[in-house]
């Protein structure tokens, strides 16, 4: 991987956790055949076709921080439904 682009891409994702991710998902896509989003050099390797799309804003992230406590207290929240009796009764065993 080319450093400089490393350094460019950390400024565009400041976490190192999620750039790692975001970059070995888009590796991992781009060896199985999909299709670089930027124009790139003849016989430049996958990370760093991944690294140009994410300096020039074609791979973004969502943070999804906090919003599984704000699931689970509207699950808390919800009423509990019984589950319906379907009026048969159960065979007892011989």
């Amino acid at each position: 991987m080319n450093a400089n682009l490393v350094k460019a891409a950390n400024e565009v994702v400041p976490s190192q956790q999620i750039l790692v991710n975001m970059l070995s998902r888009r590796v991992r896509q781009l060896v199985l055949g999909h299709r670089p989003l930027v124009e790139h050099p003849v016989g430049l390797r996958e990370a760093d076709i991944a690294l140009m799309e994410i300096i020039s804003g074609k791979l973004t992230y969502e943070s999804t921080f906090g919003e599984k406590a704000a699931a689970l207290a509207a699950a808390a929240a919800s009423v509990v439904v019984p589950f319906p009796a379907t009026g048969k009764s159960a065979k007892k065993a011989a």
